[in-house]
């Protein structure tokens, strides 16, 4: 409801207006006076209910708008992270605003308290979980609750809910502040387990975030040596993280029914200051069965990392595959992924593999569909992402890194980087994908020779790892040699070129100690 305008309820997908006449100030004083007391953040409640009711006010502290924000309790909205507060590790759930953090932290609290029996204290700052009044809703079962008379003041409540109710369980909603994060690490270091939301959509974004990336370990500056730097192949300067973070498991809700979760949140941290991204386990609800629809791998099973900032070529093509797993390495040393099952070699009478399927961001697709039919190369330029096996785009769009780029990175998507989309830039791209097989060999159908050659190194590597010093690839043009030199980076091995062409093959050795 805002002054001088129609009243309107709001939905997630719409809107409806409630009224033909226009809202007043009558209308506003008859709204304000039937609530409860509004605090300094402008909220206030009605008892025994979970609705939350905010007012904007004008310069002269005169209401002007109100906006009825309609509460409820969800009862199993908590179980999809059931096995994880069970387990006494620490949880932060991050969303967008309107997702179900509270309510998800409303049915936890019960289930904690109620099923497993443990002492939950509730940190309530503008009485959004357990309603308004002094007499908390059912919703939290038998968890105890603390009222905030300020916001500012969370902190200290915080503080005094450990010293003085012995809580096994202290549960905080919306944490915001960098007093809030130094009080949540006391809290831990206590031994006692929080649950709290945070503002943030990912866990990324809550890295970035420098009022509360401590959650998470924080971040700090690090001068590395000469050495050290070659070998992680980096900057001198990098980022790491600052210590042990207060929330060992991170859980990002995507939409009601559905979150992902990252585990052993320090490990993960480290993994994206490295420049790797780090896919988290997604997991879903549908008619209260619980089941993981993307598995997590690598890092003893908990994370898939994928490198996003390896090796870049401007005109070459980067490799990253996003779901396999990795074996230990040495702690200061960057993951190593292992190789996934290699496709078999098709037979010469037998069906070829598919053709290779791009997506396009920044690059005409009209013209890159005009050069594959001109020459014939076994692309396919698909409409989603999720449909290709490589990204193609332009030098100006990549170094925007712009979503769409970012998205394919993390996903494992191989990206292509034009140096423009020129129309000869986009004629040399096709005519690569053009196999030698065609000409050499009358009648043979064409073969995936990229994903082949990467393939081929990928399982090299894996040799090289498990022992043996020397392995020389099969001979491949430029471009693609290039990729599988940047498969040997992402497993911290040596590789280099030899011979002359049409010979002229990579070779994959260990690196000397």
């Amino acid at each position: 409801m805002d002054l001088g305008r129609l009243p309107e309820a709001r939905f997630p997908d719409e809107a409806s207006r409630l009224s033909e006449e226009e809202v007043t100030d009558a209308d506003l004083r008859w709204v304000v006076d039937r609530v409860g007391e509004f605090g300094d953040d402008n909220r206030a409640g009605i008892e025994r209910t979970l609705h939350r009711i905010s007012v904007i006010r004008n310069r002269g502290g005169r209401p002007v708008g109100v906006t009825c924000r309609v509460g409820r309790a969800v009862f199993g909205t908590g179980k999809i992270i059931d096995d994880l507060v069970r387990t006494g590790q620490s949880v932060l759930l991050l969303g967008r605003p309107g997702v179900g953090k509270t309510t998800m932290l409303r049915d936890v609290a019960r289930v904690l308290a109620d099923e497993v029996g443990k002492r939950v204290v509730i940190v309530d700052t503008s009485n959004e979980i357990a309603g308004d009044g002094d007499v908390p809703h059912p919703a939290i079962g038998s968890a105890r609750r603390m009222q905030v008379a300020s916001t500012p003041q969370q902190h200290q409540v915080m503080i005094e809910a450990v010293e003085n109710h012995m809580p096994e369980v202290v549960i905080i909603d919306e944490m915001s502040t960098e007093a809030e994060s130094m009080a949540a690490r006391t809290i831990a270091e206590r031994g006692v387990q929080l649950i709290a939301t945070a503002h943030g959509n990912t866990l990324s974004n809550l890295m970035s975030n420098p009022t509360l990336s401590d959650l998470v370990g924080g971040t700090q500056t690090v001068t590395l040596g000469d050495i050290e730097a070659r070998r992680r192949r980096t900057q001198k300067t990098v980022l790491e993280r600052k210590h042990k973070p207060t929330f060992e498991v991170v859980v990002e809700i995507q939409s009601f029914d559905r979150v992902g979760v990252h585990r052993d949140v320090g490990s993960v941290v480290d993994m994206m200051l490295r420049g790797y991204g780090v896919e988290p386990e997604v997991r879903s609800i549908r008619d209260g069965d619980v089941r993981v629809v993307q598995d997590a791998s690598g890092l003893g099973g908990a994370v898939a990392a994928v490198p996003q900032d390896g090796p870049r070529l401007r005109r070459g093509l980067v490799s990253r595959q996003a779901d396999v797993q990795a074996p230990e390495a040495p702690e200061s040393a960057p993951e190593r992924e292992s190789a996934p099952e290699r496709e078999p070699e098709p037979a010469l009478d037998q069906e070829a593999p598919r053709s290779t399927s791009v997506y396009v961001f920044g690059v005409p697709r009209t013209n890159l569909q005009v050069a594959v039919d001109s020459v014939g190369a076994p692309i396919e330029v698909v409409d989603e992402p999720d449909q290709a096996d490589m990204f193609l785009t332009t030098k100006a769009h990549y170094s925007r890194r712009p979503t769409a780029v970012r998205n394919a990175e993390a996903q494992g998507l191989p990206v292509y980087v034009l140096r423009k989309g020129s129309g000869e830039q986009i004629k040399q791209f096709v005519q690569r994908f053009e196999p030698k097989t065609r000409r050499e060999t009358p009648g043979r159908r064409p073969s995936n020779v990229v994903r082949s050659a990467l393939t081929e190194a990928e399982e090299a590597s894996q040799r090289v790892l498990a022992g043996e010093e020397r392995i020389d690839l099969a001979p491949q043009p430029s471009f693609i040699r290039r990729l599988q030199h940047g498969v040997g980076g992402r497993y911290n091995i040596g590789s280099s070129s030899t011979g002359q062409d049409p010979h002229r093959h990579v070779v994959l050795r260990r690196r000397r100690r």
